[in-house]
């Protein structure tokens, strides 16, 4: 046998460096671990919360619903209704391709704190309310605070995007869908980056926008939609799936 067979092999020593190097990478992938779970739990729990104040929403103006309904509006020349202060929630959104059971509540304005962060959705003050000629603006995020706007990017040509009011229901479909820079304001004019063209122009469009990419707020996703009709009865589709009924 072999001096250096026989010669013991030294165990490697461990230097208070190298333990701590190792605590400190274990405890930042459990950090970062907890992050991301309470970010996702997070966002379960006030989605739910958006569903159960739509859902209360909806009744108040079930209850407050007139006995009959407009008899002077039509599909295609729907009521308007006022505009809403700051934070005040005047409409429910449903978009079944986010979800069957998708449903977040509209507040006037945009403010992240008072809007945003609380109620789930915003609308532009300086657009247009829905059914209205011209542009009807929303944002939301993409993320946190239960992200109503997380599968903006998974909307398909066609896709049905509504609106309820205490005037009715408001249908719009989905039409395309742009990335902007984040001062890139025109896209909420009357008719989106048109500023000769003026309400004139007769249509209805709606204008949903996020933030792109994803946790970021570099650029802004937009998504256009245009108007269908107005109901005083829910959408067929929404009824099939329980909403508004």
């Amino acid at each position: 046998m072999t001096d250096e067979l026989r010669r013991p092999r030294r165990r490697r020593r461990l230097s208070f460096v190298s333990v701590l190097g190792e605590l400190l990478i274990t405890a930042g992938a459990l950090v970062l671990l907890f992050i991301g779970w309470q970010q996702w739990f997070n966002d379960l729990v006030v989605a739910n919360e958006y569903k159960n104040d739509a859902a209360q929403l909806s009744q108040q103006f079930a209850q407050s619903a007139s006995p009959a309904p407009d008899s002077t509006a039509s599909p295609a020349d729907p009521p308007v209704g006022a505009k809403p202060a700051d934070a005040q929630t005047f409409a429910n959104f449903y978009v079944p391709r986010f979800g069957a059971d998708y449903a977040v509540p509209i507040a006037g304005g945009t403010s992240t704190v008072r809007t945003l962060n609380k109620i789930g959705i915003g609308h532009y003050d300086t657009t247009q309310m829905p059914g209205e000629v011209g542009n009807f603006g929303l944002a939301a995020h993409r993320t946190t605070y239960g992200a109503p706007f997380n599968k903006i990017a998974d909307l398909q040509q066609g896709d049905k995007l509504y609106v309820q009011t205490a005037e009715g229901w408001y249908t719009y479909s989905f039409r395309n869908l742009q990335y902007v820079q984040a001062t890139q304001v025109s896209v909420l004019q009357p008719v989106p980056d048109a500023p000769d063209v003026s309400t004139a122009s007769g249509e209805r469009l709606i204008t949903l926008t996020s933030c792109n990419p994803m946790f970021t707020a570099q650029e802004r996703i937009v998504a256009y939609g245009v108007f269908d009709s107005w109901s005083a009865e829910v959408p067929a589709e929404l009824a099939a799936a329980g909403i508004g009924v």
